[in-house]
């Protein structure tokens, strides 16, 4: 028994530490600091991207017989074909390029109490694929092939503290997916790991209180994909956080707050989310297998580009990138380039005083396991031009049409940018009235902000664009005012 209350006390303890650092406006640096020390990052660490034609990628080739395109090292990753049919769906069948990556990366974040505030390192780093150069990473966001230096490039700082966590304390620790529309079934390790080690930011780290991201997260393309989908695995109860606001939205900030709580029930028990999980696994069908890319029906490859006869959806292009502040300044590889800006949206709504997320079991071809828990709205409007009108999500009229005074959040983030280039969704949060939707279809169900973060303590349910959102939802729960 007394080792159950150690647990619930250290638990608890925790939350409190996580809340009181999601509540700290200053720390080891202060705001006006961190963005003069982002912008200077932003000045002084400029990348360089020109598109090359596919068949000149230094280390790069395309097998004569399938048309993959690998790297001389068969490590990194491929550009494949994929073959998917999903019975019963508006395009029940299509083949598309996609990304192979089957080894496991390292996204880490460093933790550290500085004067009685839990603080995280972040890194100020460039990817080929930012549309703005610079963004706030993760401590270590590393592929196996860099972090085991295939590229012969200098070693990744910190890694050890994520390689060998014994000397210290793991928050969080998960397998979790990317995106399965361009990825098949790519995961990587989201870890944070809390060390009592005397740790000085090297050039172009610096320690954050979880409250500096969170307002950081406000901006457009300031903190990336890696560092949101960590941040969001971590055991965020509100517990401690005040609930008034002079911002005039203590009622909603309020109800973000019960939302996080396990105090406060959700329209339904875990069982029966875990239930209907499993039950939407079973009753979709989903047949997805890898096949040569040059059977990728409908998408032609040019001297510069591979792309859809559309010209929707994405193509798949090459870059040479020089930058002096990589493990290597130059390199070659091929980038995957959505065409137009994405949109993900949270449909939320307060029952009883306690915030609900609408989310959306859905399919995609590069999943694990058939489906995850997704935005309630996750596409690009654009592309519905082409498709069939059966194809429109649900709910995206309400998510395109919503007046300003209902939208919580609303931000433009860049998806990964060591693999796509220019990627940008609006992340968006639209409070609707409380008898919006009691009864939104098998495939959609309310559920608290705590019981997604339970979820997020395992693999494979709650995917990578829904867990940007959850860090949104936690900042405004616990961004200092």
């Amino acid at each position: 028994m007394s080792g159950i209350i150690t647990a619930l006390t250290a638990d608890h303890r925790r939350a409190v530490r996580i809340a009181e650092s999601a509540g700290a406006a200053a720390g080891a640096m202060t705001g006006e600091q961190i963005r003069a020390w982002f912008a200077e990052r932003r000045r002084g660490d400029v990348s360089r991207v020109d598109r090359v034609p596919l068949d000149r990628l230094e280390r790069w080739g395309t097998d004569p017989g399938t048309g993959d395109i690998r790297h001389d090292s068969g490590r990194f990753f491929t550009v494949t074909g994929l073959a998917a049919e999903v019975p019963g769906a508006a395009v029940p069948a299509w083949t598309q390029p996609i990304l192979l990556q089957p080894e496991i990366g390292i996204l880490g974040i460093l933790a550290k109490e500085i004067d009685g505030v839990l603080h995280f390192l972040m890194q100020a780093k460039n990817e080929p694929g930012n549309p703005e150069g610079v963004e706030i990473s993760p401590t270590v966001q590393a592929t196996r092939s860099n972090y085991m230096r295939v590229h012969q490039g200098a070693p990744v700082p910190y890694l050890d503290y994520f390689r060998d966590t014994r000397r210290h304390r793991v928050i969080a620790d998960v397998l979790q997916s990317e995106q399965g529309a361009w990825f098949f079934q790519k995961r990587n390790r989201n870890i944070i790991v809390e060390t009592d080690d005397e740790v000085e930011p090297l050039e172009g780290f610096a320690w954050l209180t979880l409250g500096q991201l969170h307002r950081l997260l406000a901006d457009d393309t300031v903190v990336n994909m890696d560092a949101r989908t960590v941040l969001s695995c971590l055991p965020f109860s509100g517990v401690g956080l005040s609930s008034s606001s002079p911002s005039g939205d203590q009622e909603f900030r309020r109800s973000v707050l019960r939302s996080c709580s396990e105090e406060f029930a959700g329209l339904h028990g875990i069982g029966d989310i875990l239930s209907w999980i499993t039950e939407s696994r079973s009753r979709h069908e989903v047949l997805a297998h890898r096949v040569p890319l040059r059977e990728a029906r409908l998408w032609h490859r040019g001297e510069e580009a591979i792309e859809h006869e559309s010209g929707l959806f994405f193509r798949v292009i090459g870059a040479s990138v020089r930058s002096g502040h990589r493990e290597v300044s130059h390199w070659h590889q091929p980038l995957v380039e959505p065409i137009g800006v994405g949109v993900n949206a949270f449909l939320v709504k307060q029952v009883d005083g306690v915030l609900h997320a609408l989310v959306h079991a859905g399919v995609q071809p590069g999943y694990l396991d058939v489906l995850e828990l997704g935005p309630t709205v996750r596409c690009t409007p654009g592309n519905y031009t082409w498709l069939p009108d059966a194809a429109r999500p649900p709910f995206l009229d309400d998510v395109l049409s919503a007046p300003p005074g209902r939208v919580r959040f609303s931000s433009v983030l860049s998806e990964e940018g060591g693999r796509f280039y220019h990627a940008r969704n609006r992340y968006t949060v639209i409070e609707v009235d409380a008898g919006y939707a009691p009864d939104p279809g098998p495939d959609y169900r309310w559920l608290t902000l705590h019981q997604l973060v339970g979820l997020l303590r395992h693999s494979h349910y709650v995917n990578v664009e829904a867990r940007s959102l959850v860090a949104c939802l936690h900042s405004l729960a616990g961004r200092p005012e």
